[in-house]
């Protein structure tokens, strides 16, 4: 099939796709909140009829929140390969409105410094990203009169608010979605303007959330101050212990499971030319604060860690009260790679803090199930056939990637049905996904859109 035909229809048809963009954009599915429903709804609408065209069977499936859009498509041939696209069509709340340049659901496309961008809430975050995908294969349905492949695409509405639906959507459609060879998502991003990325490591997340209790009441640090332990002195103690100088997380067995990096990913990290000194420099700061031993791009996508993300306990209030106080409380989080357990981690951080308390203290725990990371399996010969059609689209090769935060979905794909993801997207650091004046380049959706033209050709 003729590669060229479809590229040269993307091009030609991009006003067009920019306007369904927009058409998209304007509807307000924000699934944080009930007050949006009836839109979240219409969104779905929406998707189901814009899919029809392209010979995909789509339809919207009811679940206890929002609706998913799953649709399926035959390919030229019963064997053909199949693929499952997934996204989301929900977004993000638009708080504060009175930083945003223009209303978030009156997208338009705008000119700046750096080129045209489409703004407006959910442009890059995920309408956008879905909407390559969906234009891909329009142009080449339009060319050819059928698609490249078996597709089923796989349309979310909770994303943005937890996805309580999708682990028992997923589970009960099991043996529908579990059909084909891989999944392909795509709400990530590239590693710069130049640098396309497939996304092979995602960090798993673990959190605690705790308050140990020392005093039965507080005190007043005159009559007691010298002879009673200050919560408070505990806590930052266990804190500060959870790291030694070099920047390696201390509790026992943690770094079991972290696997190393092959040379070869090693040197397309190093060939990527990171600056971490601006990286660093951009927030204020100056030196990386992980293992010493490690490279920055380590650091941040391959290596796992201990964060403190909050910590409270005393008087905070104007003025001063001097108190001892009866409580300290804390949330730690830990990024997970590899085989690392959650549970395991869990276990040791209990048991760390529970022996660092002082006879008579107490702790009580708050937390959330932790999630294992995410890592691709990138001997298959489709990651391959992926890295070399995207960088024949962008100026400099595609590259392996990490991502330091954590995608759940790619995790659900493979714990539920079997599937190993393809995380490709087009999305870059400046769009300010769920912040004030979302945009997405317009460079970013047109390549988006040939660059997955060009996928779908290399895996079929």
């Amino acid at each position: 099939m003729s590669l060229d035909q479809v590229l040269s229809r993307i091009d030609d048809d991009l006003p067009k796709a920019t306007e369904r963009l927009l058409d998209l954009l304007r509807i307000p599915s924000i699934s944080t909140g009930p007050d949006y429903k009836a839109e979240c709804d219409r969104a779905a609408d929406w998707l189901v009829e814009d899919l029809k065209p392209l010979g995909i069977d789509a339809a919207k499936r009811s679940t206890p929140g929002h609706p998913m859009v799953v649709g399926h498509a035959d390919g030229p041939a019963p064997d053909s390969p199949h693929l499952l696209f997934y996204g989301h069509y929900d977004v993000q709340p638009v708080d504060p409105l009175e930083l945003w340049d223009r209303d978030p659901f009156d997208p338009a496309v705008e000119e700046t410094e750096a080129g045209q961008v489409i703004r407006g809430r959910g442009a890059a975050d995920d309408k956008g990203q879905l909407m390559t995908f969906l234009e891909a294969v329009r142009a080449w349905k339009e060319v050819h009169g059928t698609l490249p492949c078996r597709l089923t695409i796989f349309l979310e509405g909770e994303e943005e608010s937890g996805s309580p639906s999708l682990v028992p959507f997923m589970e009960e459609n099991r043996e529908e979605l579990s059909a084909p060879d891989i999944a392909l998502i795509c709400d990530t991003g590239m590693f710069d303007s130049r640098v396309p990325a497939i996304t092979t490591m995602l960090r798993g997340l673990l959190g605690e959330d705790f308050t140990i209790t020392g005093p039965s009441r507080d005190l007043h640090s005159g009559m007691y101050g010298g002879i009673a332990m200050n919560p408070i002195r505990v806590l930052t103690k266990i804190l500060a212990g959870l790291h030694d100088e070099t920047g390696r997380i201390t509790l026992p067995g943690f770094y079991d499971g972290v696997p190393e990096l092959s040379d070869g990913i090693l040197s397309q990290w190093q060939g990527l030319g990171f600056d971490h000194a601006r990286f660093l420099g951009d927030v204020g700061l100056s030196e990386p604060a992980g293992e010493q031993d490690r490279t920055p791009l380590e650091m941040i996508w391959s290596r796992p860690t201990c964060d403190v993300n909050g910590i409270w306990g005393g008087y905070t209030g104007a003025g001063f009260k001097t108190v001892l106080p009866s409580q300290a409380s804390a949330k730690v989080s830990f990024r997970l790679v590899g085989t690392q357990d959650p549970g395991t981690i869990r276990k040791a951080f209990r048991h760390y803090l529970e022996s660092s308390l002082p006879p008579g203290f107490s702790v009580v725990y708050r937390t959330e199930k932790g999630s294992p990371a995410s890592q691709m399996a990138i001997d298959d010969p489709a990651f391959e056939k992926a890295r070399q059609a995207l960088s024949e689209e962008w100026p400099d090769p595609a590259a392996y990637i990490g991502c330091g935060g954590s995608i759940p979905i790619a995790g659900y794909f493979k714990e539920i049905l079997g599937l190993d993801s393809m995380l490709i997207g087009f999305g870059k650091d400046d769009d300010q996904i769920h912040s004030p004046n979302e945009k997405f380049d317009m460079e970013s959706f047109h390549k988006g859109t040939r660059s997955w033209a060009r996928v779908l050709h290399a895996l079929t």
